[in-house]
């Protein structure tokens, strides 16, 4: 059996898609396809297998020719790709599994697929092949149940271009122990932490040893303390395994604000050389927080928090969320602040969006307040509803929704103007503490030397930017000089948000200027308007 895994290609100007920073170090995307690999390591060994990143490289006519059975998968952001991968495919009369966070939320968007393999892939395939096997044409596969992360294979990393990324993805868990009211991934993987154990992740990191990876890993987990006991084991684990093979790499994770109360697991985290942290702040409104069940936010100072996490060598990325009911006038002016004041350099800033099976999904629905049919994306859509930063309120808000623009506006404003970005660039490195272990090869080193000679190009002397690209650098030098490395990484991460941020407000301007035309309809007319059917869709 030849099987074709094909990866749809997210929007080149998505928050998370920094393929400007990634060629300063010739790599063409920022992150791998763990969800991929890890079904294509499920399934048959005598299979021949082909993966496809649609984010790193074409896919031909005749690679689909080749295959006997193409799988896709895929995320929500993905899914006009998704389905136009679906529809190519059986243009050249190929049948299509489809499976990944998007389908198994709304499978009813992905009814073309011929077979829907659902939820963690480890319950699910087994059943899937066994009727392909006996001759089953079509079919829905959703497990019964969530699978022991322990029985998770090693992924196939030997189907990757490794070269082609900055990072390469492992998993140490999968669900959280938190409530969030507008988070998805409590419905996807429940709220009980899954993990493997150490000796699993040991051999994922072999075998990416072996196959020649040295660099960036980012352990993907969406909360890598949702089980701070089995992330300690791990942590202790791969900080041996690290010691006794060099250091070959340094590691980046997702986290929840608590991480901050744990002297502890941060010593181990910054000995092991964790250098990037995503937590999801998302309000400074302590009345916001409580109302969506963020509770481990509450009663807390994030600026001290965040300037802690800092002293162990860890930058924090920050996401917030614009959009709350419990928001007022004041919220905008209060998240800059706490961006400014916590030296959050790289923040992600969305408008709510009511994502499909949650408890902001079926509140909403309740209070009869979720605009319609925002399930399926549209087509003429495409260009501008690439992730929550331009797409979202896909519901009747409690404020208006032009008041929630022009805060999104200026919060976008005061956090990426040039003078205020670089500025916290240079706060931070101020305060940060670094502890690099890792040891980059020789050919490591030659992309960061090429990769730095390019920011000079594209940041140092470019009139814009030079003055506080000089600036930052030789303050550093002379005060932090162990940050250098890592102020100079989130100086070049502007070259991706100047133009993804340049983008975003011109959507949101004439988002604003709809809305004055919306407005000047009559009441029948707007109502109409309102409720048009995939009118909002992230």
């Amino acid at each position: 059996m030849n099987a074709l895994l094909l990866y749809p290609e997210f929007s080149p100007l998505g928050f998370w898609n920094f393929k400007e920073t990634c060629r300063l170090v010739g790599a063409k995307y920022p992150a791998s396809p763990l969800g991929m690999i890890t079904m294509a390591a499920l399934l048959p060994s005598k299979w021949h297998l082909r993966l496809i990143d649609l984010n790193t490289a074409t896919l031909n006519d005749s690679d689909i020719d080749w295959a006997d059975l193409v799988f896709i998968g895929g995320m929500l952001p993905q899914q006009k790709k998704f389905l136009q991968l679906i529809d190519r495919v059986h243009s050249r009369g190929k049948k299509v599994v489809a499976g990944g966070p998007d389908p198994t939320s709304q499978p009813e968007v992905y009814q073309s697929a011929d077979y829907l393999v659902l939820g963690e892939v480890e319950c699910s395939m087994q059943v899937f092949l066994k009727d392909l096997k006996s001759g089953v044409q079509y079919g829905t596969y959703r497990p019964d149940r969530r699978p022991d992360m322990i029985k998770s294979p090693v992924p196939r990393f030997d189907l990757l271009d490794l070269k082609s990324y900055l990072m390469i993805g492992v998993q140490f868990s999968r669900g959280c122990p938190f409530n969030c009211e507008f988070c998805d991934i409590i419905e996807l993987y429940g709220r009980k932490p899954r993990t493997k154990t150490p000796k699993q992740i040991v051999r994922e990191l072999e075998t990416l040893y072996a196959l020649g990876y040295r660099g960036q890993v980012d352990f993907v987990d969406d909360n890598f303390i949702g089980h701070k006991k089995k992330a300690m084991e791990i942590l202790r684990a791969v900080k041996a395994w690290s010691k006794d093979n060099g250091h070959p790499f340094f590691f980046s994770t997702e986290a929840s604000i608590n991480l901050a109360d744990d002297e502890d697991l941060m010593g181990l985290m910054r000995d092991l050389d964790f250098r990037y942290v995503f937590i999801g702040i998302e309000s400074s409104d302590e009345e916001v927080l409580s109302s969506v069940h963020k509770k481990q936010n509450l009663n807390r100072d994030i600026k001290s928090d965040l300037h802690k996490i800092y002293s162990y060598g860890i930058v924090v990325n920050g996401g917030f969320i614009l959009g709350f009911d419990q928001e007022t006038s004041t919220s905008a002016r209060k998240m800059v602040d706490i961006i400014k004041d916590g030296s959050i350099v790289m923040s992600m800033i969305g408008l709510l969006y009511a994502l499909p099976n949650t408890q902001l999904t079926r509140r909403l629905l309740r209070e009869k307040r979720l605009l319609t049919n925002t399930a399926r994306q549209r087509e003429s859509q495409e260009s501008t509803e690439i992730d929550q930063t331009t797409t979202g309120i896909n519901f009747i808000s409690k404020r208006p929704k032009e008041e929630i623009i022009r805060d999104y506006l200026h919060i976008l404003h005061e956090t990426y103007s040039t003078q205020n970005y670089f500025d916290r660039c240079l706060s931070l490195g101020k305060v940060i503490k670094p502890n690099y272990q890792y040891k980059p090869n020789l050919k490591c080193k030659i992309r960061y030397a090429v990769g730095f000679l390019k920011t000079v190009v594209k940041l140092g002397l470019r009139p814009s930017t030079s003055y506080y690209y000089w600036r930052n650098i030789l303050v550093i030098l002379l005060t932090n000089m162990s940050a250098i490395e890592t102020v100079v990484n989130l100086m070049a991460m502007y070259l991706h948000f100047r133009p993804q941020i340049s983008f975003i407000s011109g959507l949101m301007k004439e988002n604003l200027e709809d809305l004055k035309v919306t407005a000047a309809m009559p009441l029948k007319v707007r109502a109409f308007a309102a409720c048009e059917p995939g009118k909002s869709a992230f």
